[in-house]
């Protein structure tokens, strides 16, 4: 079947989904106006009934009048006018109740019309979307063509292995992908599996085992390229990123960090360009076609037993399940997939964790981003709400919180294509159309906090990659039983040039203290285990530690407490939530430093 054709027949049932859509907002627009029509029906059979009432009571009344004296009886026709109009008015009322009956019952009937009609749709649209699935063993071929002329041509032994091939996924992702494949199946047989002759020094078959293993998590398909050669040379990586500058002289890089390195463009070990391992595609590129298609690339390596590339891919881009939010004003769209559970968070909470950019979301603590701030609308959100709701996304070993302002509903939509003005914008995995012809654009929260987290990075003139440690940094250890209170000291700490050291109650204080020797220490009162009074009487009585600062930062603000804790040898005694800029002047004077320029 023509790939075009296809394609033409999915967009055209993603329209009639749309269409579909905007019935169903008119269908609720129709019930409102019923329920309405409802509510006036009832008011106006009381309006009626009292004015039979009025009436009887009248005619009561004149003829009771009229048994005193002669009855006119052109006077008694006139009531009995009125009883006809009220009468008549009664039967119109009636009539129109039944037309209110006819009229719900259409209406209901139309509502069961449609849901059958949705269910259709969607049976066509999945039905169309298995159409469109190829399996990922219709690459093989391909493939194992690769791998065998790869390992003639470098007089290399490798076996190809492929699991998972009956996984489906979307013809248009595996033709987009099939060439970042290829490169790296190349890239793992040129430079990751070795020579016999040395993996037979290494104690390893002569021939090199790679693994291509696929499998479907949701509407993802996981794709790993692994071999078991020598792994990445991080140490060559690290020389040659030294050599172009993308790292500070004298900064030594993580593994991880440097592994990361081989997905900047133009990046290459190499000392001589080939066709074989490249051909026009570098790492970089990789990572971008997969970002094209809302996926995303990982690494991991190990030296002398290999690497492993995490390819993930969305299953279709046809059709996928979205969270809609709403965030100043504007409605945006998250894939189901990333979203791992929505949270209510109170507003004291809100406010710390978006200063510190951080929050806790059970015993673990993930970067914390406000939707609009993000987009660059809005750097804060406004105060008011006693409790906001968070989004935990999840993607991966990546995880991070995304705070908004109303969480709409679930909803499958039709994913449209922004073209390709817009494809390659980090974060925007697409747009749609809501049934009341309302453009969304669909997002991926991580990616724009990644791609967020990078332009700051560029934006900094003089700033290298990785910033180097200043010569003198003075340590400061934070003794705080919370977790969220621990992460934003220390933030605010590191921001001002301080090295901080944490611990989470005065006994772990003591067991970092013979290893870590702070310049000074911020300690909580009241934490498990050992509080803080006796955190600082251990300090003090321990010659080694006696002359080290100690401020106390408590909730416990009563004199009691304060005259007690600076009879213990406590520098200074502050209450939370304590002001910024006192706090770090209190440090600075403790530590004999200037105060940093506002």
């Amino acid at each position: 079947m023509r790939a075009d054709i296809l394609d033409r027949l999915v967009t055209q049932a993603g329209e009639v989904s749309i269409t579909r859509s905007r019935l169903e907002n008119q269908m609720e627009v129709l019930k409102g106006a019923l329920a309405d029509f409802s509510d006036n029906l009832g008011r106006l059979r009381r309006q009626l009934r009292e004015v039979e009432m009025q009436a009887e009571s009248q005619i009561a009344s004149r003829m009771s009048i009229a048994g005193e004296r002669e009855f006119d009886p052109l006077e008694f026709d006139r009531f009995t006018r009125l009883q006809e109009l009220t009468r008549m008015m009664a039967e119109s009322v009636n009539d129109v109740a039944s037309f209110h009956e006819s009229l719900s019952r259409s209406i209901d009937g139309a509502g069961d019309e449609l849901n059958a009609q949705s269910r259709m749709t969607r049976d066509l649209q999945r039905d169309l979307m298995r159409v469109r699935m190829v399996p990922f063993a219709s690459l093989s071929e391909r493939l194992f063509r690769v791998a065998r002329q790869t390992a003639k041509e470098t007089d290399k032994r490798v076996n190809l292995d492929i699991r998972g091939g009956a996984v489906e996924i979307d013809r248009s992702v595996l033709e987009q992908m099939a060439a970042p494949f290829e490169h790296l199946l190349r890239n793992a047989i040129v430079h990751g599996v070795e020579p016999r002759a040395v993996r037979a020094a290494a104690g390893k078959q002569e021939t090199g085992e790679l693994l291509v293993q696929v499998s479907q998590q949701g509407n993802e398909v996981v794709l790993q390229f692994s071999d078991d050669g020598a792994g990445l040379d991080l140490d060559r990586i690290r020389a040659k990123a030294a050599t172009l500058g993308l790292v500070a002289p004298g900064v030594q890089l993580s593994d991880a960090e440097a592994a990361e390195l081989v997905f900047q463009p133009g990046f290459s070990t190499a000392d001589v360009l080939t066709e074989l391992a490249g051909r026009g595609v570098g790492m970089d590129v990789v990572r971008a076609e997969a970002q094209a298609l809302g996926g995303r690339v990982t690494i991991v390596t190990e030296r002398g037993k290999g690497a492993r590339f995490t390819i993930r891919l969305p299953l279709t881009l046809a059709v996928t399940q979205v969270v809609l939010v709403s965030s100043a004003g504007k409605t945006y769209a998250l894939p189901s997939t990333l979203v791992e559970q929505v949270i209510q968070v109170r507003e004291r909470e809100l406010i710390n964790a978006n200063a510190a950019n951080l929050i806790e979301v059970g015993d673990d603590v993930v970067p914390f981003h406000y939707l609009p701030a993000l987009l660059g609308e809005g750097e804060t959100f406004e105060p008011g709400l006693r409790s906001r709701p968070v989004l935990v996304m999840a993607s991966g070993g990546e995880r991070g919180a995304l705070l908004v302002d109303e969480v709409l509903g679930n909803r499958e939509v039709v994913i449209k294509n922004l073209g390709p003005q817009l494809a390659r914008v980090p974060g925007i995995a697409g747009a749609t159309v809501l049934g009341s012809g309302e453009i969304v654009l669909i997002l991926n929260p991580l990616a724009l906090s990644r791609h967020a987290g990078s332009v700051v990075q560029a934006l900094v003139p003089s700033a290298p990659v990785v910033q180097q440690v200043p010569v003198h940094q003075p340590t400061v250890m934070v003794v705080d039983d919370s977790l969220t209170v621990r992460r934003v000291t220390q933030r605010l700490l590191e921001r001002e040039g301080y090295r901080v050291v944490l611990a989470k109650d005065g006994l772990d204080a003591l067991e970092q203290l013979p290893e870590v020797r702070p310049d000074l220490m911020l300690v909580d009162i009241e934490m498990p285990r050992m509080d803080g009074f006796d955190l600082v009487r251990h300090v003090r009585d321990d010659k080694a530690t006696s002359a080290t600062p100690i401020i106390m930062i408590t909730s416990r603000t009563a004199d009691k407490h304060r005259n007690y804790a600076l009879g213990l040898g406590v520098n200074a005694y502050f209450g939370k939530p304590f002001q910024e800029p006192v706090l770090l002047g209190a440090i600075a004077g403790l530590l004999g430093r200037e105060m940093p320029a506002a």
